[in-house]
Parts: C-alpha cells; sequence; structure tokens
C-alpha cells in the first residue's frame, strides 16, 4: 500500500526562499543581468561620442545579439557536457576581466572602435555560453513541484536587469566613460564569486555518438508537439516586438510626432514598466490559468497590438499598449520554460535551452533593422502593419492541437 506523505513533513520543507543553493544562482544571474545591460547601453554611446556614427553602434549591438545567439548554441552543448556551476563561474571571470581590461583602455587614451568591437562580442559570447548552463541547472536545484515558482523568480530577473541595467549604465557613463564598464566588471565578477555558493549539481550523462548529437536540441524541439509549434511563435514573435526594435519603433515614431526627448523617454519608460510588472505577476498567473489559454491568449495580443498601434494618435498610447506586449513576455516565458524544464531529459536540458535561446535570439537583428529601414522607406504605420502580419503568424501556431489540449496545470505548480 502507498504510503502518502503526511501534511506536517510536507510543511517542513524547505522553500524556495530557503533553497541558498538556488538563491545563489538566481543573485548570480541576477547580478550578470545588470552588468550586462549596464554595460550595453554604454557600448553604443561610447561608439556614438568617439567616432559619431549611428552605423557603427547600430553594428555592435547587432553584432552582440549574432554573438550572443551563435554561442547559446555551443553553450547549450557545454551544459550538457560540462560541469556547469563551473561554465558559470569561468564565463563570469572571464568577462570581469575583459570590462577590467577594456575599463583601463578608457582611461589611458583614445578608444578604439575596433577593439570596442571585439570586447563587446567576446563578452556576448559568454554570456551565450553561460546562459543555457544557468537555465538548465534551476532543474537540478529545486524540487519539481517548485520548477514552476522557480522560473517564475528567473522572469523577474531578467526582466528587472533589463529595466534597472540601462538605466545605472546610463547614469554612470554620466560621470565618466569608464565607469559603467568598471561596474559591468565588478558585477560579473560578484556574479562568479557566488556561484561558489551553489552546491554541485550531478554532471549529465554525455551521450554515445558525439558529432551526431550536435544538434540534439533542435531536433528535441521538432518532434515534440507543443514545443514545435511553441518555438516557431517565439520566434516570429521575437522577430516582431524584441526590445530593441520596439524601442526604435517608439522613438522614431514620436519624434515624426514631434514629441520632446523627455516625453518620449517618459513612454519608453512605461512600456519597460508592462514587462517588469509581468514578470512580478507571473508565478500567479501560470498557477491559475491553463498553459493552453496563456499560450493562445499571450500570442494573439500581438496582432491587436499592432491594429492599436497603427490607430491611436499620440505618443503616450503607444507606451502604454506596448507596456501590454511586454506584460504577456514573461508569462509566457515562464509557462513555456517550466514545460521545458518540466518535460524534457536532464541529459538534454542544455541542447534544448541552448537550442532555444539561440533559435529565438539570431532573429532580433533581423528586426531591428528591418524597423529601421521600413521606417525610413515608408513611415510609422507601415512599420506597424508589417508588424501586424508578422505577430499573425507567429499566433496561428498556438491553434495547434497539442497546445489547445495542454491543460496540465501540474505542470506549472
Amino acid at each position: 500500500m502507498a504510503v502518502t506523505e503526511r501534511p506536517e513533513v510536507e510543511a517542513k520543507r524547505p522553500s524556495l526562499l530557503r533553497n541558498k543553493s538556488f538563491q545563489a544562482l538566481w543573485s548570480s544571474e541576477a547580478l550578470a543581468g545588470i552588468g550586462e545591460n549596464a554595460a550595453g547601453v554604454a557600448y553604443p554611446l561610447l561608439i556614438l561620442a568617439t567616432t559619431g556614427s549611428a552605423a557603427y553602434a547600430g553594428a555592435v549591438g547587432s553584432a552582440q545579439l549574432l554573438a550572443q545567439g551563435v554561442m547559446s548554441f555551443w553553450g547549450g552543448i557545454l551544459a550538457d557536457r560540462l560541469d556547469r556551476k563551473r561554465l558559470l563561474f569561468v564565463c563570469g571571470l572571464v568577462r570581469a576581466v575583459l570590462l577590467a581590461v577594456f575599463s583601463v583602455l578608457i582611461l589611458t587614451g583614445p578608444v578604439n572602435i575596433f577593439v570596442t568591437l571585439g570586447i563587446a562580442i567576446v563578452s556576448s559570447c559568454c554570456f551565450g555560453l553561460s546562459m543555457p548552463a544557468g537555465m538548465a541547472m534551476i532543474k537540478q536545484l529545486v524540487r519539481p513541484d517548485q520548477v514552476g515558482q522557480a522560473t517564475a523568480q528567473n522572469q523577474v530577473r531578467w526582466f528587472g536587469a533589463i529595466t534597472a541595467g540601462p538605466s545605472i549604465g546610463g547614469a554612470l557613463y554620466g560621470v565618466g566613460r569608464a565607469l559603467p564598464f568598471l561596474g559591468a566588471c565588478f558585477s560579473f565578477l560578484a556574479s562568479a564569486l557566488l556561484m561558489l555558493f551553489v552546491r554541485r549539481t550531478p554532471r549529465p550523462e554525455t551521450p554515445a555518438g558525439g558529432g551526431k548529437h550536435l544538434l540534439g536540441g533542435f531536433r528535441y524541439l521538432v518532434r515534440d508537439p507543443v514545443l514545435r509549434p511553441l518555438m516557431t511563435s517565439v520566434i516570429l514573435s521575437n522577430l516582431a516586438f524584441n526590445t530593441v526594435g520596439m524601442t526604435l519603433a517608439v522613438i522614431a515614431t514620436g519624434k515624426a510626432r514631434g514629441a520632446s526627448e523627455a516625453f518620449i523617454g517618459m513612454t519608453v519608460s512605461v512600456a519597460g514598466a508592462g514587462a517588469l510588472v509581468g514578470a512580478l505577476l507571473a508565478g500567479f498567473v501560470i498557477k491559475r490559468v491553463r498553459p493552453s489559454y496563456i499560450f493562445i491568449v499571450g500570442y494573439w495580443i500581438g496582432p491587436v497590438a499592432a491594429v492599436l498601434l497603427m490607430t491611436v494618435p499620440g505618443v503616450l498610447p503607444l507606451g502604454i499598449i506596448v507596456a501590454c506586449v511586454y506584460f504577456r513576455g514573461p508569462v509566457i516565458n515562464a509557462s513555456f520554460l517550466t514545460y521545458t524544464t518540466r518535460t524534457v531529459p536532464d541529459a538534454l536540458q542544455g541542447q534544448v535551452l541552448g537550442a532555444i535561446v539561440s533559435a529565438s535570439t539570431i532573429v532580433s537583428p533581423i528586426g531591428v533593422f528591418a524597423i529601421g529601414a521600413i521606417f525610413d522607406a515608408w513611415g510609422p504605420n507601415w512599420v506597424f502593419a508589417v508588424i501586424g502580419v508578422v505577430a499573425t503568424l507567429g499566433a496561428l501556431p498556438t491553434l495547434s492541437r497539442g497546445i489547445r489540449t495542454l491543460n496540465s496545470r501540474e505542470l506549472f505548480q
């Protein structure tokens, strides 16, 4: 006869907040994210100040996204073959050293555009290599019933860094050009040191066959009846609504409508606040709403938002609409990553997560370039019209049977 665990025994099981290893990992990744975003806003400011070329600044940003996307694929493979804790520790140290050297170069002489490009790319490569390992460790550090809560907490870390990092980087840059990079250096160093407080997790069994398993993560995504349509939605949604491209669209539209820089900045902040609110509420939502509803409603918000962006007057309403789009992001991400973490075998966790990050990131530069080119050629209405078409194509896969019948709420609790 099966023995059920008594309520008083269950009550004594440690909560997620008392899980020191997970909280150390979360804090480490949060510091790394703040440093990444602080330096991310400082690179274009530095390039614009030293070269006066927006094209150079855009090229560095696109190169960073491409490097991150490509290296996430390899990072996923390494996460399933190496010690994940050690991989995160080494990547953090390398990034700290890079930014320390770059800070010294800025303080001692003129900045070379190619040196800046090299530092930015290598740092992004480390970011891409470490990201799948950090995501894959969650399943090993928390109880199965805490995976959804842990994934939702990770969304707070991710979007909190996106919100706080640029503000910190911009403020430090206003004091001194080297300060945001020096601050990022200390963030990466602290991030690496915090990994010493994370307990060592078992190394996954290395699959036999070597090279033929390099695409194992993508093969798994293609075969899974839920992940396959969701990945299509993720890729197309990132193409339409990536944060860099939407920020560019809002800024350019605000300028075209005669808004001041301060008002445009407030509008962008309103839009960004939507993501942070979504991250804070993600855990609450995924515990109470069927996953099929989250995915279907979440992705169909995109086409509706695009129509509204085409038709609403003024500038501030743009920020409110984009905030609604951003709000859905953490909720969808938390649901998607929880399903992935709970269903994918641990030996494939890194590869699958690396494939997800790589495929969703590598399309972002295309979206950014397309938004700028369409705006210059035809104006904001055509930008939002094209975004609406892409968003609709991204929402259609959510009507597949695999997603419509996804009702296992226990996966997200």
